[in-house]
């Protein structure tokens, strides 16, 4: 027995961490980063909240903001924290609650430090994205170069630039170029070279002179318009082309960009991520309990703490408009493994390429490492999850005084269930297509903005016009966007911004 009740100390957590890594590497085969398992209060875990899931973060009031609300509705038991968190870097840090059970130390352990980090380190989405060696370190640089900054030329005016840079940090990435993988190390290196140099140009003399207003004074300068346009990449555009930004200025919007750009794949893969995770833990769990290592009320406890976990309340229930994440790729994951085990002529007809294959685990290896969401989704849910699920479609048209169910349990509804909720995931849906398509340097220097929609998807109009003014901020002139009809570019609204 690696223990028995619910007390631990790191001596049990030891010996269960090597023997869920024996299962994990051993008999599952997964391959993982390195482990480091820390073990934390539960203000601590707030604090991480805080900081996005990750140990090192500049400074910035939206982050105390962010600890005071999730610890008023912590004491008042509006919201519970979660049992672990997991960071995607080499080594992988899992951050586990000191309030947890000996049994929930080792279940979040399986789940986090060998799920989890096998999905970071195998998914293609990751591999092409992010480099986990190096995120830590970027993060440290960030935060004592934002402190430096803070140092020189105030805290009011370092704030003033990442207010600006957080209201736009979601139109701050690149979707769709391909771009090779952040080098985060050599984006420190080349900060570090460049901080090092204005130092040693610096003399305190030029603090007396009085500012350039004039526009001979403006960076950049031009009697031409700026080329490379249409730019979806906001923040990448503002930081190489903003007239009046200093370079430091420059500096922190661009890291802000290069932070948003690594978190950019993990929302694409919530789903087969925590889908991976739970299987994973689920599955190390019960071999736990056949092996004799852990008793009968360890693994009831274990199979408590999933059930609750991957609840998935109906549309009538309270559910809310998505999926619960954990109830949808347990219930794929689990259906994969049936399949190429124990194979109904549905499957046969459906998945001829994976039913009765006899390769449960290469065949969801193959699935963790290749697809995000939506193409997992379209490519692996099955007729049988979605009558587990009691999943159906509904079609809400305006000018018709009810709903109307257009998709059921058949042939057909299976097929437009299933493109329904793939669908839901597409990154194509759920970002905003804003892109800049002019900026006349010599002419009256209003960036100009287009989002291309259709009626009834227009941006809500007070956020639009307060983002905008973050925009201006940056820009230093005045900004103009237009929504425009993706199908006929017919204008559907505007807004200007100084």
């Amino acid at each position: 027995m690696l223990y028995t009740g619910t007390d631990w100390n790191f001596s049990i957590l030891r010996n269960c961490f090597h023997a869920i890594e024996e299962i994990a590497h051993n008999e599952l085969g997964l391959e993982t980063f390195p482990n480091r398992i820390e073990v934390i209060t539960s203000e601590q875990m707030l604090d991480v909240y805080t900081s996005h899931g990750m140990p090192i973060s500049y400074p910035h009031w939206s982050a105390g903001k962010r600890f005071v609300g999730h610890e008023n509705s912590y004491k008042r038991g509006l919201m519970g924290l979660a049992y672990e968190v997991v960071i995607n870097s080499s080594p992988c840090i899992s951050y586990l609650m000191e309030e947890n059970t000996a049994t929930m130390q080792a279940l979040v352990i399986a789940h986090a430090a060998f799920g989890h980090n096998h999905f970071f380190r195998n998914n293609r989405l990751f591999r092409e994205w992010t480099d986990p060696t190096q995120i830590l370190n970027y993060l440290e640089f960030a935060r004592s170069y934002i402190a430096k900054c803070e140092e020189r030329h105030g805290i009011r005016a370092v704030e003033r630039i990442l207010d600006a840079a957080h209201a736009l940090q979601g139109q701050g990435v690149d979707r769709h170029t391909g771009n090779k993988r952040l080098d985060l190390k050599h984006e420190s290196d080349r900060a570090r070279e460049r901080r090092a140099y204005e130092d040693s140009q610096y003399n305190d003399l030029w603090r007396t002179l009085p500012d350039r207003e004039t526009d001979a004074g403006d960076v950049n300068s031009s009697d031409t318009p700026i080329g490379g346009l249409p730019e979806e990449n906001i923040l990448y555009f503002l930081e190489k082309n903003a007239p009046r930004l200093e370079p430091w200025e420059r500096e922190i919007i661009r890291i802000v960009r290069l932070t948003a750009q690594y978190f950019y794949p993990q929302p694409q893969v919530k789903v087969m991520n925590e889908g991976c995770a739970t299987w994973t833990h689920n599955v190390i769990m019960h071999r736990l309990h056949r092996k004799g290592l852990i008793d009968d009320a360890a693994i009831m406890e274990a199979i408590h703490s999933t059930t609750n976990v991957i609840t998935q309340r109906g549309f009538d229930e309270g559910g809310g408009p998505g999926f619960n994440p954990y109830a949808l790729g347990l219930a794929m994951m689990n259906d994969i493994a049936r399949m190429c085990e124990n194979p109904t002529e549905e499957d046969r007809a459906w998945f001829p390429d994976i039913a009765g294959n006899g390769d449960p685990l290469g065949t969801l290896k193959h699935g963790w490492a290749e697809y995000r969401d939506e193409s997992f989704i379209q490519q692996f849910l099955s007729p049988k999850v979605i009558r587990d699920l009691r999943l159906f479609r509904l079609t809400d048209d305006a000018a018709q005084p009810y709903l109307l169910v257009d998709a059921i349990h058949n042939e057909a509804g299976y097929r437009d269930i299933r493109r329904s909720v793939a669908a839901s995931y597409d990154p194509g849906n759920l970002a905003e297509e804003i892109e800049i398509v002019g900026a006349d340097l010599s002419g009256d220097r209003v960036l100009k903005l287009e989002h291309r929609t259709r009626p009834g998807h227009l941006l809500h109009a007070t956020d639009a016009r307060l983002t905008l003014g973050h925009l201006a901020e940056l820009w230093g002139y005045g900004v103009a966007l237009k929504e425009i009809d993706g199908q006929n570019g017919k204008e559907l609204a505007s807004y200007h911004a100084a």
